[in-house]
């Protein structure tokens, strides 16, 4: 956690730093972050593919701890790119291939007989995939035979438009390295041996398939982040779109993705309805146990975005103009607030992290009796939604038209979520 607070203090910039911003200075920066934030998540997503391609080798259990190491690694610098999702549609559209949660993880492999069976809205819930070949989907038969990028991203992924039906992604290969966390709230994560990859030794079944369904879906994250680490570099269709188009309304792009992933999405969707419910399939690193370092690097990015600095993965710095600057010049009490509340949320979220690496586990955090947990993982859901209402300050100082975030019934209606 010292290392996590040591980066944050870094990209606390004066307000003064970049005093005669232009808009066009900060849609320009805002896509220089976009292209360094996707380039390390693919540059990070590469060691990921060469530790399970080392696993796959040699199917040891260190190098099924390797390859989990890599995956956790790899979460870091993706995470922080979630701020581009809700006011860049290139980028919303795409998000579903690498980043789909929840998962009705029964589609892919075997799992346990308390995950249930089929249900109507998802007759796929229990396909398995890796055990199947071929299945049966609304009277077709789904020639599974070779597990191929097409077969996983065209095919399967989202099969009959129901969401659950995740087959490509971080998610689809966490559920592979970890396999199904049965703990509950209570300790401990997925436990899959690395036997279920061993043709020599196999468990449960059907290794080589699991291998060629991992390495696949692997190699598939790798183009996806590609592609849109290309849309961000010089020329990228993200980039010109933003940089070129109206300043307002690029303005307004900005801060429509730190609001609405502040809001609706984290605060709400990821963790407020978790909480509610205290349900640990309502995690989103559900698999491996990683949902605090997750939530964690969601918040991180939001900041990094108003303060325009980001930490790369080799420890460089890429520092610009920024939203932060906008503010200040227009307002400086507004931009003091917004910082103050940016801070207070990462010390909220920290408070969970340092919870999280000391042995109490985020599903844990959300357990129903545990009054400490509940309270801390509240405690940064107030942040975020504080810190949602002083990003409106900031759309209000810079005389933007009134934005609509992602809301939440969560957060905004309760009592619907149990109805």
């Amino acid at each position: 956690m010292k290392a996590l607070v040591a980066a944050i203090a870094l990209v606390a910039l004066p307000a003064s730093a970049f005093a005669a911003t232009s808009e066009r200075d900060v849609l320009s920066h805002y896509a220089d972050l976009a292209h360094a934030v996707y380039e390390d998540s693919l540059i990070a997503a590469r060691d990921l593919q060469g530790a399970v391609n080392q696993f796959l080798a040699d199917p040891t259990e260190e190098n099924l701890a390797a390859a989990r190491e890599s995956w956790v690694a790899s979460r870091v610098p993706y995470q922080q790119s979630e701020v581009y999702r809700f006011g860049n549609a290139i980028v919303d559209d795409w998000e579903g291939k690498v980043n789909a949660w929840p998962l009705d993880e029964g589609l892919i492999d075997y799992v346990a007989a308390s995950y249930g069976g089929d249900s109507e809205e998802n007759p796929v819930r229990r396909a398995n995939l890796i055990a199947n070949p071929s299945f049966t989907f609304s009277g077709e038969t789904v020639d599974a035979g070779m597990i191929t990028k097409e077969l996983l991203a065209d095919t399967l992924h989202e099969l009959g438009g129901v969401e659950a039906n995740v087959a490509t992604g971080y998610h689809a290969v966490e559920f592979l390295l970890w396999g199904q966390d049965l703990n509950g709230t209570g300790p401990g994560a997925g436990a899959r041996p690395a036997s279920d990859f061993d043709p020599a030794n196999c468990s449960w079944g059907n290794c080589d398939r699991r291998a060629e369904y991992l390495q696949t879906a692997t190699d598939l994250l790798i183009d996806d982040l590609a592609w849109m680490t290309a849309q961000w570099a010089s020329g990228g269709e993200a980039r010109e779109g933003l940089v070129g188009g109206d300043a307002a309304q690029g303005l307004s792009t900005i801060l429509t993705g730190m609001g609405s992933l502040s809001y609706g999405e984290l605060a709400g969707e990821r963790m407020q309805l978790g909480l509610l419910l205290h349900d640990p399939e309502e995690e989103h690193d559900c698999f491996s146990d990683n949902t605090h370092a997750s939530h964690y690097y969601d918040a991180l990015g939001i900041r990094n975005i108003y303060l325009g600095a980001y930490e790369r993965i080799d420890g460089s710095m890429v520092e610009g103009p920024s939203v932060s600057d906008l503010v200040a010049a227009a307002s400086a009490e507004t931009d003091a607030a917004l910082r103050e509340r940016l801070d207070a949320t990462m010390t909220a979220m920290g408070a969970v992290v340092s919870a999280a690496e000391a042995g109490e586990a985020y599903d844990q955090q959300i357990g129903e009796g545990n009054a400490a947990g509940n309270a801390r993982v509240q405690a940064a859901i107030d942040a975020l939604t504080a810190q949602t209402s002083a990003i409106e300050g900031a759309v209000a100082a810079l005389n933007l038209a009134a934005i609509e975030f992602e809301g939440s019934d969560s957060l905004d209606d309760p009592e619907a979520v149990f109805e």
